[in-house]
């Protein structure tokens, strides 16, 4: 049974819990069912690749709804390609944890060759996973915005960010797993979010939510695109 406090929806049976989804599509699948009797029927499910957009995959199809990507990628440290320090989206927007930034004792050269890198990451992956095809037109339309989980809420943040750019009103993040804070402080700029994992404490790792966790490959991303749901 799902609870809700303001616009964060959870499930109180997985609260502060560990390896509660077998995978990312078991994942997808819990969300679908917290989805399924609020969710707007004309709304556009959109994976952050790579590893939201199989979580995103199994929402679209148990809601059938059509799937869609929006390319964003962290910005990560030259020591720790594991952890980052902002993100950059699709249309170049760029958001920095100038927390972090201090923290670390980045150097100003190293934030912008960083930053140049990133952008060329995600320019290569707009490429590949969206060709020639522009956005959907998202002003007004009910967005779903998915990732595999909420960490410190950097990377939707810039995505939701780079949509509203483009006109989006209506934005719902639905994430399988995220800690305490980065849920809260997201809350405040999306309608609504689900989550279905609420952690707190010190140490948060997205892979701790599941019981199998691997990379996702770009190709496998591609197929998931290619797809029926992915009709937008």
């Amino acid at each position: 049974m799902t609870q809700r406090s303001g616009n964060v929806t959870d499930l109180p049976a997985l609260r502060g819990r560990t390896h509660v989804f077998t995978d990312r599509n078991d994942a997808g699948r819990v969300l679908a069912e917290m989805l399924e009797c609020s969710v707007d029927r004309n709304a556009l499910v959109l994976g952050i690749p790579a590893g939201g957009v199989p979580v995103a995959a199994a929402i679209a199809r148990g809601l059938r709804l059509p799937l869609d990507v929006v390319v964003v990628s962290k910005i990560t440290l030259p020591w720790n390609t594991e952890a980052g320090y902002g993100a950059v989206a699709f249309d170049g927007t760029v958001h920095l944890n100038e927390q972090l930034v201090r923290g670390e004792g980045l150097l100003e050269q190293q934030i912008t060759e960083g930053i140049k890198a990133t952008k060329r990451k995600v320019m290569r992956r707009v490429k590949k996973l969206r060709g020639d095809r522009g956005l959907p037109d998202v002003a007004g339309r009910p967005l779903i915005l998915v990732d595999d989980g909420l960490a410190s809420g950097f990377t939707l943040g810039v995505a939701i960010e780079a949509l509203e750019a483009q006109g989006a009103k209506r934005i719902l993040v639905a994430v399988p797993t995220g800690h305490a804070d980065a849920v809260e402080r997201l809350s405040q700029s999306v309608e609504t979010i689900y989550c279905a994992n609420i952690r707190g404490g010190w140490s948060f790792a997205v892979a701790d939510a599941y019981q199998q966790w691997c990379d996702i490959e770009e190709d496998d991303i591609v197929g998931l695109l290619q797809s029926p749901a992915s009709r937008s």
